[in-house]
């Protein structure tokens, strides 16, 4: 039996072998310049997007982050493509700071990644995600969600 392979918001793979999803998160965030919290917050209040891209079920049960894009993962890099046909109005030029958030901090990472190959170099995302937020004490919005299809 293999000894199991330990990852939490933020680390690097440890344990006898790292799988490829592992690595590939680990070079993902290899380019990226990620934020704590704090950061990420003074950030959006500064001017950089927030794009939250949880699940509706996850958004409901843990909350809405103030301000927050949310992009369903699905179509992200088709409502952030520079220059394309279906881009969300917010996202006025490539050089924007683009800041993604998942649940902890994982899939989060690989979609910075990703819209940074579209044209986005300054997108990046939380560590720890939402729940690193929620731990910071950072609010959390009472406002309908901003939600794009």
């Amino acid at each position: 039996m293999m000894s199991p392979v330990t990852i939490s918001p933020g680390s690097q793979p440890t344990g006898p072998a790292a799988s490829a999803l592992e690595i590939m998160l680990e070079r993902a965030r290899a380019g990226l310049n990620r934020l704590t919290p704090q950061q990420a917050r003074a950030a959006q209040l500064a001017g950089a997007l927030l794009i939250d891209t949880r699940t509706l079920e996850q958004r409901i049960e843990i909350g809405d982050l103030p301000g927050a894009i949310c992009i369903d993962r699905t179509v992200l890099e088709w409502r952030l493509d520079p220059g394309g046909r279906v881009t969300i109005p917010e996202l006025t030029s490539p050089d924007a700071l683009v800041i993604v958030v998942c649940r902890q901090g994982f899939s989060s990472s690989l979609a910075a990644a990703s819209l940074q190959a579209i044209g986005l170099p300054r997108a990046t995302d939380i560590i720890g995600g939402v729940e690193a937020w929620i731990a910071a004490g950072l609010p959390l919005s009472d406002a309908p969600a901003d939600v794009r299809r």
